[in-house]
């Protein structure tokens, strides 16, 4: 939910507005795919959240306002937490030199912001969850960034949920998991995010969709990166659960009666486009049921292709990791895939890896004769999907024509390389290729993604006799550190455990 909204409160008559505006939205919606000629240039693109921590205790720098009004660039925009920034990079194609240009793109963002925070006592921290956030700071509403749109999401997931939002994530041992309640959605901006995006033509979008449904599992394990939140060790991924919780407007009963959640992986294979959207109108009441009359946004652009405000703006309020996205543009309109359960960080050049390993992928399955979501059930892509969350490389998930195996084997000896083709396929350039291809090699042959290495140090630290708040705030020192060297995470070196 991107865009700024002018409310934070709807009457009765809005909503019920809002439903009939919303189901004439999806019927135009329907009949203009059918019809329309959409931009088809295969482009990419990225979103990186990032995350600020004080430069002395490695604590949640809450500057975001002051860091946004220094950089004073476009580029650069808010994200729901005061310690949260987000940057968003130019479109780009994976062929030729694309990934390469996209690595530089990050290095560029993260060492600009990085800069700027420095001047502020902070640093830029891209990880999944910055491993240094406290209870304590949820129990305030210093931690929610400025604007209309926070307030008011917040406000509808607690009306509708009608409680506090509980966080319960198993952790590394019998009790040692996490469960607390919180009277906002502030665990949301403990979650940090690298978003991909692929535009995409209609008649291919279905099988782009479940293609990167059928992968998600393989793709969150390799680029694992979020083990601890509010002290607590949990899974490599922990994301995933955090994210699914926190913006979960369901009181228990009505997860016990099967109400879909507002984050969800979805339930089945797709034949349009369309099925998503129709799902979440189908499916999902309305949480910012602003007009567009409200929202005072033409109805047609200029190249008279319908923006369709309700819709988009109901879309952009149910989370799906792998979300569609329709944008009226200026002349032709695009589609585009959204790809969101990649954590932020390590380095630019592990991210641009796990890029390059989402569109290498994505291409390759696409153009399989036997598409591989015929050749597995759509529970057992969940099924992966939530068993890599937690484990990471270290999963075991059932494949086709494999059965049941390590996921880093399985990348390793059939994934990377099959996302490999499909990046050659796209013409990306050789060099580049192989670049990425031996970083995400080596991290599965080692086993060694940020989740692990994030556990293996906290686990020598405390070993040497830190506490626990100790090891966090060391670590994310050292991870900085390693950071700035610019090495992939699978290079990282781990503090010895022994003393001295």
């Amino acid at each position: 939910m991107g865009r700024e909204i002018g409310s934070t409160e709807y009457t009765r008559s809005q909503r019920t507005r809002y439903r009939r505006e919303l189901r004439r939205n999806l019927d135009l919606f329907e009949s203009f795919l059918d019809t329309a000629e959409f931009v088809d240039e295969g482009t990419v693109g990225v979103e990186l959240e990032m995350n600020l921590a004080r430069t002395d205790t490695m604590a949640p720098a809450l500057i975001s306002d002051l860091l946004l009004e220094d950089l004073d660039d476009e580029a650069f925009v808010h994200e729901i937490g005061r310690f949260n920034l987000e940057a968003n990079l130019p479109v780009t194609h994976p062929e030729g030199t694309g990934l390469r240009e996209l690595e530089q793109e990050l290095t560029e963002k993260i060492d600009r912001a990085d800069a700027a925070a420095r001047a502020r006592g902070a640093r830029v921290i891209p990880v999944g969850h910055l491993p240094t956030i406290t209870e304590e700071l949820f129990a305030t509403e210093e931690w929610r960034a400025p604007g209309a749109r926070y307030e008011a999401l917040e406000r509808t997931v607690l009306e509708a949920r009608g409680e506090e939002i509980a966080l319960r994530i198993e952790g590394e041992g019998k009790g040692r998991g996490l469960d607390v309640s919180f009277d906002s959605i502030a665990p949301e901006s403990a979650c940090t995010s690298m978003q991909l995006h692929l535009q995409v033509p209609p008649e291919q979008f279905a099988d782009a969709w479940n293609a990167a449904q059928a992968i998600a599992g393989p793709q969150v394990a390799l680029a694992a990166n979020s083990p601890f939140l509010l002290g607590k060790r949990l899974w490599h991924e922990t994301r995933i659960p955090t994210f699914v919780q926190a913006l979960d407007t369901r009181p228990p009963e009505y997860e016990a009666q099967g109400v879909r959640p507002r984050v969800w992986f979805g339930e089945r294979w797709i034949t349009s486009m369309f099925d998503l959207f129709e799902e979440n109108v189908r499916l999902f009441p309305a949480l910012i049921p602003e007009l567009r009359e409200m929202a005072e946004e033409p109805l047609l652009t200029e190249g008279s292709s319908p923006r369709l405000h309700e819709l988009m703006l109901h879309n952009g309020t149910v989370w799906r990791w792998n979300r569609p996205i329709y944008d009226p543009g200026v002349d032709v309109p695009h589609l585009r895939l959204e790809n969101r359960l990649l954590p932020a960080g390590p380095t630019p050049a592990d991210m641009a890896a796990n890029a390059a390993f989402f569109y290498g992928i994505l291409h390759s399955l696409v153009h399989e004769r036997r598409p591989l979501w015929s050749r597995m059930s759509f529970e057992q892509a969940a099924e992966a999907f939530q068993q890599c969350a937690r484990w990471g490389l270290e999963a075991r998930v059932r494949w086709p024509r494999v059965g049941r195996v390590r996921i880093a084997d399985l990348l390793r000896e059939q994934l990377i390389p099959q996302a490999m083709d499909g990046l050659r396929n796209l013409g990306a350039d050789p060099d580049a290729v192989e670049h990425y291809r031996g970083i995400l090699s080596e991290r599965a042959r080692t086993g060694r993604n940020g989740a692990r290495w994030q556990i293996d140090t906290v686990t020598s630290l405390e070993v040497r006799g830190a506490s626990r708040p100790e090891a966090l705030a060391q670590m994310t020192r050292l991870y900085r550190a390693a950071v700035d060297t610019g090495h992939p995470v699978h290079a990282w070196p781990v503090p010895a455990r022994q003393r001295g």
